[in-house]
C-alpha cells in the first residue's frame, strides 16, 4: 500500500497538484505493480520561510540515508 507525501513550497495551483498526484500514482502502479485502490498521495504546502526548519533539516538532511534523489540546492552531508 504505497503512500506518497509530497512537501513543496506553497504556490502551486490545485490543477498542478492534481496532475502531479495522478502522475505519481500512475508511476507507482507501473513500477511497483500496485493497484489504483492501494495508492494514496498527499501534498503538503510549506511556507518558503519554514522550508529549512520544517523540511530540509529534519526530513532531508536528517534522513539522508533514505534519500534516493538528493537536492542540488544544499549539501545534505
Amino acid at each position: 500500500m504505497p503512500h506518497i507525501v509530497v512537501k513543496m513550497i506553497e504556490g502551486r495551483s490545485s490543477t498542478q497538484k492534481q496532475e502531479l498526484s495522478d502522475r505519481l500514482a500512475k508511476t507507482l502502479m507501473s513500477v511497483l505493480g500496485s493497484k489504483d485502490e492501494s495508492v494514496s498521495v498527499a501534498i503538503e504546502d510549506v511556507p518558503a520561510d519554514k522550508w529549512e526548519s520544517e523540511v530540509f533539516v529534519p526530513e532531508i538532511k536528517g534522513r539522508k540515508d533514505t534519500l534516493y534523489k538528493k537536492p542540488g540546492y544544499a549539501s545534505v552531508d
